[in-house]
């Protein structure tokens, strides 16, 4: 089911032979702490190691796999995988125990309020430029139809629904954005919603916001990316 917007006002704010020792299995555990997520290498093989993520059943990745949100397979060696973890790069050997991983410095921006108390930001969405006003109480990311169109957002795609505006009864469609971009933070994955009229901006709502701490300073706002 959609969340519906109400109408309010903004809150303001490859294959070779494996050896045995690349067969080998060993644990490497990865506590991560911005997503809290813990990962083990129990195999390597060419081009792919087998992991176990969060304690579920070992599944094999292939170089260049997303593991979760801001952590990539981004190589294996003879006996050792390297994982990009929201831009820093990490080597473990089998059997080695890392202790947790700092998330990237960097991924935080600082919003200044505008005369009548909102935030608004200029990003990016699926690599388009997007303006958008922070909105604490809208569920989703919300774009207009218009803006979709412009951004190469095959919004049809999406799971339909309606929602209520000023103007009587809109229908939406629930989407995947492949990235929202703020300052230095970038998720990718971000649940939206795209509504065909009644919608006057693109609201960055909580679908992003939930992944970022927010700390409010009088007229300003610190975002920093957690996951």
């Amino acid at each position: 089911m959609l969340h519906a917007i109400p109408d309010r006002k903004p809150f303001p704010l490859g294959g070779t032979a494996v050896n045995s020792r690349v067969l080998a299995f060993g644990l490497c555990l990865i506590a991560l702490q911005s997503h809290a997520a813990d990962i083990s290498v129990v195999g390597i093989f060419p081009g792919k190691a087998v992991l176990v993520v969060d304690g579920r059943s070992p599944k094999t990745y292939s170089v260049g796999n997303t593991i979760t949100d801001g952590i990539k397979l981004l190589a294996v060696g003879q006996n050792n995988a390297t994982f990009d973890t929201n831009g820093k790069k990490q080597t473990i050997d089998i059997g080695e125990h890392v202790n947790r991983i700092a998330p990237s410095t960097g991924s935080t921006v600082t919003l200044q309020a505008d005369a009548r108390g909102h935030f608004i930001v200029q990003g990016q969405i699926n690599g388009g430029v997007a303006r958008m006003l922070v909105d604490t109480g809208a569920t989703l990311v919300a774009i207009p139809a218009a803006d979709a169109i412009r951004m190469g957002i095959d919004y049809k795609k999406g799971q339909p629904g309606y929602v209520n505006t000023a103007n009587g009864v809109a229908p939406v469609y629930q989407v995947r954005l492949n990235s929202v971009k703020v300052g230095d933070i970038v998720l990718n994955q971000v649940d939206g919603l795209v509504q065909e009229n009644g919608l006057p901006y693109i609201l960055l709502g909580m679908s992003f916001l939930n992944r970022t701490e927010m700390r409010r300073d009088g007229d300003q706002m610190v975002l920093t990316k957690r996951y």
